[in-house]
């Protein structure tokens, strides 16, 4: 059986496009071995690696020799330079907590042997805290993953990156990509905080400043509340439903109280000049 799985994939290779798949890593030992398990498939994996002090490099390279050292210039530019050390024009990018299901991979592997998008989107699935959660905007969490590097490439604001693609077509999977989010609150809390922080920096220094910050502080966690917890039927998923949308409205609340931070220490800086 496993024999005549591998002739209807060797099969199928040569007959359609061929891709490399990208990986981002910092010290993700616990995650790494499973990620690269579910793309064993790829005519190529591709781990960009900033610094890790654990065995997450050691394991990367039992997958492939093309594992590759990059400091760290910020989420979007990091996959931006992995997908840059890619040879196929075809690029699956997820990061190393995440996993390709075979009906994911059997999918993939169809549409590239006649490609009717330039980039495609999967339905993510997320798993937290021992739950999957299925609301609260959670799920389905669509994610743009694969597409053509001629066509596409990483923007957005980091730490929140995602394929822009350029005068091309985008099309939605109906398989979903697995996401094994947070283990802890500890975990899932040092996250928001980081990830806010980051948010709140890029926002300062491109000019998205508020004159009014500490009413849009209070609004914008109230909002992001009832949009998670009400809208989005947060509420459905019980009690880490009520974890999730709390969560969220911390972070808008971190997000818009480090602007103000920031704005006050430059006031502080300008004052002392």
């Amino acid at each position: 059986m496993l024999h005549l799985c591998s002739i209807i994939y060797a099969e199928a290779a040569l007959k359609r496009e061929k891709f490399s798949a990208t990986v981002i890593t910092y010290n993700e030992e616990d995650n790494i071995a499973d990620c690269l398990e579910s793309l064993k498939w790829a005519d190529e994996i591709v781990v960009v690696d900033c610094g890790s002090s654990d065995r997450t490099v050691e394991i990367s390279r039992k997958y492939t020799d093309r594992v590759f050292h990059n400091p760290w210039p910020g989420h979007k530019e990091q996959k931006n330079f992995a997908v840059g050390k890619a040879a196929h024009l075809w690029i699956l990018s997820i990061d190393a907590d995440e996993r390709v299901t075979d009906e994911l991979r059997d999918y993939i592997l169809k549409e590239l042997q006649s490609p009717h998008y330039d980039g495609y989107r999967f339905p993510r699935k997320n798993h937290f805290l021992g739950k999957w959660l299925r609301h609260g905007g959670w799920y389905p969490d669509h994610v743009l993953r694969l597409f053509r590097k001629d066509k596409g490439s990483f923007g957005g604001i980091n730490p929140h990156d995602k394929v822009v693609i350029e005068a091309g077509t985008v099309g939605t999977a109906p398989v979903p990509l697995l996401h094994f989010t947070y283990r802890s609150f500890a975990q899932y809390e040092s996250k928001i905080i980081s990830y806010s922080s980051i948010a709140a920096r890029m926002k300062y220094e491109s000019g998205r400043q508020h004159p009014f910050i500490s009413v849009l502080t209070l609004v914008k966690a109230l909002t992001k509340f009832i949009e998670v917890y009400f809208i989005k039927l947060g509420l459905l998923d019980g009690y880490l439903g009520l974890v999730v949308a709390m969560a969220s409205s911390y972070s808008a609340f971190w997000q818009y109280a480090k602007i103000w931070e920031l704005k006050t220490e430059h006031s502080s800086s300008n004052r002392k000049g």
